[in-house]
């Protein structure tokens, strides 16, 4: 969920425009295709539409520097796998003129290049976080779907060959993390950080004795937070593969209730994903156990990625709040394992 860097000299959202209107070219579309900003984060995310016959797309344009081509045809790989192979609903990719899923847009006054994926349209909304009763309904399908996925994942000989980044203790919370030091985020002061650290050794400790066997660690969709889900009629769509990559599997709970932690109802939300993940897969005790280990591992992650990109509309209406809010639940995370 890392912001683009901002080219120098340019208001980044004018730029994009410019940018998507380019990347436009490079696809088979109606003339009388228009574009909208969905959302500014990890990306930047169009809505194309005719205006004509309504038909609807999604480009995405990719940040330099954060994945290589490679990295963004692995990406593409992992879904076109998941739609050859099971029921799952994911959008589709979309090649363009070239035959190429990712194309290449290379600005002259930037060193980088920068890479745009098109995919097919997904209907629905995604889950409301003020309704409680409706959220835990949801997280329950949620809990099936992530287990078929994972099924998927495990399934598939290819996954281990695929040019995905590792997400494990160093790469989330280690000396040099993809997102950014928690110790640099927002309000961290002395004795936050001194709390923080804390829990920090505690889950490094747990992660370590909970290994990486290939029943526990493997190719996940690592950022199934409610913006990246889709709801329509009961069923539960998943967008933005851009974080894939290799990880435990039970993290991918711990993603779907980003920046929610610190809310009373998540452990119902908790019971109603495993109830659900039950359904398909099967957990053991020692997983279970290790459930407030991989929330504690997010939520520090997340603290790490407000306060190195600030300048993110999300990460500004978190801000000093969401720093004050963890503490209880390193306290309370702390205590558990006492």
């Amino acid at each position: 969920m890392t912001a683009i860097n901002q080219p120098v000299g340019y208001d980044p959202l004018p730029f994009y425009q410019e940018l998507a209107t380019a990347a436009l070219e490079q696809f088979s579309l109606p003339a009388d295709v228009a574009i909208k900003l969905l959302n500014y984060s990890e990306n930047v995310t169009y809505l194309v539409e005719s205006e004509q016959d309504g038909t609807k797309q999604i480009l995405r344009l990719n940040r330099p520097g954060y994945h290589t081509k490679k990295e963004l045809e692995a990406e593409l790989i992992w879904i076109e796998s998941i739609l050859e192979s099971s029921s799952l609903e994911v959008a589709e990719p979309i090649a363009g003129k070239n035959g190429e899923y990712v194309q290449v847009i290379a600005p002259s006054q930037f060193k980088e290049p920068y890479h745009c994926v098109m995919f097919s349209f997904l209907s629905g909304q995604s889950p409301d976080e003020t309704n409680e009763k409706g959220l835990s309904m949801e997280f329950e399908k949620l809990g099936e779907v992530t287990a078929q996925l994972h099924n998927q994942s495990q399934g598939w000989a290819g996954s281990q060959s695929l040019a995905r980044p590792t997400w494990d203790f160093e790469t989330m919370l280690g000396s040099n993390p993809t997102w950014g030091r928690w110790q640099d985020g927002v309000a961290v002061t002395p004795a936050r950080r001194k709390l923080f650290q804390a829990a920090a050794d505690k889950i490094e400790q747990r992660l370590r004795q909970f290994g990486q066997s290939k029943d526990r660690f493997g190719l996940i969709h690592a950022d199934l937070r409610l913006a990246n889900l889709l709801v329509e009629d009961g069923a539960i769509k998943i967008i933005d593969f851009d974080d894939c990559g290799f990880s435990w599997y039970l993290y991918d709970l711990a993603t779907a209730l980003s920046f929610i932690e610190h809310k009373e109802y998540v452990p119902e939300l908790i019971q109603a994903w495993l109830a659900g993940y039950k359904k398909i897969r099967s957990l053991s005790k020692e997983e279970e156990e290790m459930i407030p280990t991989f929330i504690m591992l997010r939520r520090l992650l997340l603290i790490g990625w407000v306060g190195s990109h600030i300048d993110n509309d999300t990460a500004q209406s978190l801000g000093a709040g969401f720093t004050e809010e963890t503490v209880a639940l390193a306290e309370k995370y702390l205590l558990h394992f006492k």
